[in-house]
């Protein structure tokens, strides 16, 4: 059923998705999320254009290494996930100049990492992986991983950060203004831009009504 909905990529995504997911229990990095950002390329890909069968194999295996939110190897798990799916890859029989575009991409595609992205495919990945991370859905993952971590939602006697450092790894909504709002800026097609904007809008008003209801 999963493997439908990456249709024309039906066997591909049979044959990447046992490898997809390393951590079956963070579901914010889940079958799901691959889902979602697999329909944000295609919206953005209708648009801008790029090889959709590149796309599907980076999508599909962009987060197939698993490196926890505060491991000191955050910024690596790009570059681990582009290497695991080159050798997923080859098992394949694809050839060495798509597997360099699909490790580009993935490599690419993480905030953390901070690799500019030079091809069409990587642009569009990274835009779609971020798009997930705004927004309503945006929200929610926040959330969720703050959970996974220990933190707390707000600070009740600061929640506003107004007197003092933010610090999302102790408080959940401090995230928002040390990451998520900061997205928006930065996505690289127009296609993506334009999405982005709606769902900044959306991020924002959940976190202003967030904070008018702890702190009116």
């Amino acid at each position: 059923m999963t493997a439908a909905l990456f249709s024309p990529f039906d066997k591909l995504a049979m044959a990447l998705l046992p490898l997809a997911i390393p951590d079956a229990s963070d579901g914010a990095h889940d079958i799901a999320h691959i889902t979602r950002v697999w329909s944000n390329a295609c919206a953005i890909s209708k648009i801008e254009g790029g090889d959709l069968a590149i796309l599907a194999a980076a999508t599909l295996l962009h987060d197939c290494i698993s490196v926890e939110k505060d491991s000191p190897d955050r910024a690596k798990a790009s570059s681990f996930a582009a290497k695991a799916a080159s050798v997923h890859l080859q098992t394949l029989g694809w050839s060495h100049d798509k597997i360099a575009r699909v490790y580009h991409a993935i490599e690419t595609h993480s905030f953390s990492a901070n690799i500019a992205p030079e091809t069409l495919e990587a642009r569009i990945l990274q835009d779609a992986d971020r798009l997930d991370a705004i927004g309503l859905i945006g929200a929610a993952r926040c959330f969720y991983v703050a959970g996974r971590m220990g933190s707390a939602l707000y600070d009740p006697g600061d929640p506003r950060a107004k007197n003092r450092a933010l610090d999302d790894r102790a408080f959940a909504i401090d995230h928002f203004e040390t990451k998520l709002l900061k997205l928006a800026d930065d996505f690289q097609t127009p296609e993506g831009q334009r999405l982005a904007s709606a769902r900044h809008t959306e991020l924002l008003g959940f976190r202003d009504t967030f904070l008018a209801q702890i702190a009116p």
